[in-house]
């Protein structure tokens, strides 16, 4: 039988040589060129009833190479399950090795050489007694009215007056960049945009005042708009946001239409329309229902930001070694697609961040005995499906088609598979959570925002 010899030659990296002898490939061989003989079919010959010897001649060299490396690769294989290595991917031939040394003439013992990459062994960092911020974003009432009036503009209906006349007034417009004097820039391009009056800047507001359909303004930026309206502007218009020049483009700004949103009432029928099934009959049980909601949605957001903490503790925290120039080679040469050595290295940081978190989740759902259920799986797809729906008001409808729909999306591998990991990494987290003591810490909303918003960048 072949002999299987295993030596370290780095870190967390073995050499696997297998050697296989006459013994171990003949049989097979000879069995394979008789299978050849029954089923030759060459001109001259009944089926079944060609010389061994020209089967030999005309496929043994394939043949030969065929079985020697299949016996090969058998005893390897069966090292490897015998021996329940641990190894990334699959064991990358050595460069050493050469098949044309296989001469069906000269059978005798051959060697191969394997090189394997094996998976560290390592613990999970200890989460008890980490420092953690559990954010509270505050509700204000401020926060309420905005959002009330939100759902009031939303519920609306659109009317057109003849004249922008009040800072509630929206403002379909053209921008077209041009010189002081309005003189269209060669070659400029026109950029579309609805903006509320109150969006421009108080004193520019004064001028909008009056200003019907296809009459035009000439603008800049710096002058047109406060400070805080600006970012999302430029980047609407298409402008570098981090260059000040920005600012001090011209545009000439034409109406192409104004409109006005004539807000609902707050009545029992405005609440039924926009809070089906909460049964909201006053405006003090409304608005105590949206802070719930905006509430809600914070809360989600800080859980998410906890989770990002977490994340990182275990993925950066955790000791652990890899073997890297294994895994460098079989990023070039072991994939479909080889890489080029360029490639490699601006790659490899991502993809060693990525294999450690799959290395640390793996081990805590072990340890902890994880599992993930088909209804779980499908309450994963059913709320994905209405996510679908967001924007819309599902309530009173029948929702029971939704069913059929996820019972379909089950017989898709992909989709099971994206939502049994979305499930098992939300219990993963679940998990981590209660093994720290967090910090809570209140804040507005714009200090979590900016926190988000430095943890995106930091990504």
């Amino acid at each position: 039988m072949p002999t299987v010899t295993r030596a370290q030659t780095a870190l967390l990296t073995d050499k696997i040589s297998v050697t296989v002898t006459k013994e171990d490939y003949m049989p097979a061989f000879e069995k394979s060129l008789k299978n050849y003989a029954k089923n030759a079919n060459i001109p001259g010959f009944r089926k079944g009833m060609v010389p061994t010897g020209m089967i030999r001649k005309m496929y043994g060299a394939a043949v030969f190479s065929e079985e020697v490396l299949r016996s090969v690769e058998r005893a390897l294989m069966g090292y490897l399950q015998e021996e329940k290595l641990d190894i990334f991917a699959q064991p990358l031939p050595s460069a050493d090795n050469d098949p044309n040394k296989l001469d069906v003439n000269t059978p005798g013992d051959f060697e191969f050489n394997f090189e394997v990459g094996l998976k560290p062994d390592f613990k999970v960092v200890d989460l008890s007694g980490k420092s953690v911020t559990k954010y509270k974003v505050e509700v204000t009432d401020t926060m309420v009215e905005v959002e009330s009036e939100r759902m009031r503009m939303k519920s609306g209906n659109m009317t057109e007056p003849e004249a922008a006349g009040s800072e509630d007034h929206i403002l379909n417009v053209i921008f077209l960049p041009c010189d002081a004097e309005g003189n269209a820039t060669e070659g400029a391009t026109a950029v579309e945009n609805s903006l509320l009056v109150k969006y421009f800047s108080p004193a520019f507001q004064a001028k909008l005042m009056g200003l019907k359909k296809d009459d035009s303004v000439v603008l800049q930026l710096a002058e047109a708009f406060d400070e805080k309206e600006r970012e999302w502007l430029i980047t609407d218009l298409k402008l570098d946001k981090d260059d000040p020049a920005s600012l001090q483009q011209w545009f000439k700004m034409t109406i192409a239409k104004v409109g006005f949103v004539e807000k609902r009432e707050l009545n029992e029928d405005f609440f039924n329309e926009v809070m089906p099934g909460k049964e909201i009959k006053t405006e003090e049980a409304y608005r105590a229902q949206i802070k719930t909601d905006i509430q809600q949605y914070w809360d989600t957001q800080a859980d998410n930001h906890l989770h990002h903490e977490l994340y990182h503790i275990l993925n950066e925290q955790t000791p652990m070694e890899f073997p890297e120039a294994f895994l460098r080679r079989w990023m070039m040469e072991g994939q479909e697609k080889p890489k080029s050595a360029d490639e490699v290295e601006s790659e490899f940081p991502t993809f060693r961040n990525q294999l450690r978190w799959t290395l640390v989740s793996d081990r805590i759902v072990q340890e902890q005995g994880i599992q993930v259920g088909r209804e779980e799986v499908m309450n994963q797809l059913r709320m994905q499906v209405l996510s679908y729906f967001g924007g819309m008001n599902l309530g009173g409808a029948n929702l029971d088609w939704i069913d059929g729909y996820v019972e379909r999306m089950m017989k898709d591998e992909q989709q099971v598979d994206g939502a049994y990991r979305r499930v098992l990494t939300e219990k993963i987290f679940q998990w981590a959570a209660t093994q720290v003591v967090p910090v809570e810490k209140v804040v507005s909303e714009d200090v979590f925002s900016k926190e988000l918003e430095a943890h995106r960048h930091e990504h």
